[in-house]
């Protein structure tokens, strides 16, 4: 495997360089990229350093081909890491857009990247540029953006902003892990359910009809169901798509996910681990914000429309209305009943001691 001599910015914005092995160039690249580096210099060991981004590559030239290319959050996580190593490393903004815009290997976000320069080139905030782009980046991120332009902090905003996505990835990566055991445990519990139906339940209903007494309703809904499997299993795939579709049609309206979203919340053990990653969630969204600069109803209603259990969301909602008018925060946060005594009590005292941030921050700490 050969060696590629590098030169890079690293995240606190000095200078490094080094020897990587990688099959080839691009792949040497990415090895860097996600060790949080910003490549400026990669070559084969022997040859000439080349940089990567020399000459900014103007914006307005399009990405021709980006046909099945998304934008995953991980590319929007590792472009902010990468603004804000360059913005602290004392880059200008718009060549260190033209820099990332030159490296971006995503036909899809080298395209959005360019329009972004184009935009900051023409004289747009970067924030008004985001904007133009909302499937890629959300209200929480423009918002952001916005209120390090206005504090004159856009570097620390940057640096913030990465840490807090990077954070909610790791964070994220763990529930859908913690997840798969009761996934696998669902499944094969189904299998197994369909099997004792379709097998065992027929051999115990020969056995019931000789004994000529009257069944109970429950067992003669369970043989029921299973003669409907065993008569009809062609139907049985249809039926699975069918139950499929329609929950999803259900959880996709308000009415169903709020309903979800409470029963998940009465199912013990589920429903502890449900509200420490929401409040974890809500802390951290709300302590970014509110570092950043954001107006605290602002903040508020940002962090409600990045919430996922409509529970909380709802909650916030209220809040809001309250603290608009005059409330401190705290009051309403322990009056809607679905945040820990321990988070609205720690909330409290950050109001009071004027650290409210700060305490959302180490509440979110706490949770994660």
């Amino acid at each position: 495997m050969p060696d590629y001599k590098y030169s890079a910015i690293d995240r606190t914005g000095a200078q490094t360089s080094g020897k990587i092995q990688a099959p080839n160039e691009d792949q040497a690249r990415q090895k860097l990229m996600a060790r949080g580096l910003m490549v400026t210099t990669l070559a084969a060991e022997g040859s000439a350093p080349k940089p990567v981004a020399t000459a900014a590559t103007p914006a307005t030239k399009k990405t021709k081909f980006t046909f099945g290319a998304k934008v995953s959050p991980e590319d929007v996580t590792i472009m902010t890491r990468q603004l804000a190593t360059l913005i602290l490393a004392g880059l200008p903004l718009l060549r260190a857009l033209e820099l990332i815009h030159k490296q971006e290997r995503n036909p899809a976000f080298k395209l959005v990247l360019g329009n972004i320069a184009e935009s900051v080139s023409q004289g747009n905030n970067l924030s008004e540029a985001l904007a133009a782009h909302p499937k890629v980046f959300d209200r929480l991120f423009v918002n952001m953006i916005k209120a390090g332009e206005a504090g004159g902090v856009l570097d620390k905003v940057l640096d913030r902003l990465a840490k807090f996505r990077e954070k909610a990835q790791r964070i994220q990566k763990k529930v859908k892990s913690a997840m798969v055991y009761p996934g696998v445990v669902v499944t094969v519990a189904v299998i197994i359910v369909y099997i004792l139906m379709v097998k065992v339940v027929p051999s115990f209903q020969k056995l019931l009809a000789d004994q000529k007494t009257e069944m109970p309703p429950l067992t003669k809904f369970v043989i029921g169901v299973s003669k409907l499997l065993t008569d009809f299993w062609y139907v049985t795939p249809f039926l699975i798509i069918g139950i499929y579709i329609g929950g999803k049609a259900w959880l996709s309206s308000a009415k169903g996910k709020e309903i979800f979203d409470r029963i998940l919340f009465k199912i013990p053990k589920v429903g502890g681990f449900v509200q420490i990653v929401s409040v974890s969630r809500f802390a951290r969204t709300f302590g970014t914000l509110m570092s950043s600069g954001v107006p605290i109803l602002q903040a508020i209603t940002i962090t409600r429309d990045t919430l996922d259990n409509v529970v909380i969301a709802n909650s916030l909602g209220r809040v809001h209305d309250r603290v608009r008018d005059g409330e401190p925060l705290s009051v309403p946060l322990e009056q809607a009943g679905v945040f820990p005594q321990m988070v609205t009590s720690m909330i409290q005292v950050g109001e009071e001691t004027g650290q409210l941030p700060e305490m959302l921050n180490r509440v979110a700490d706490i949770y994660d």
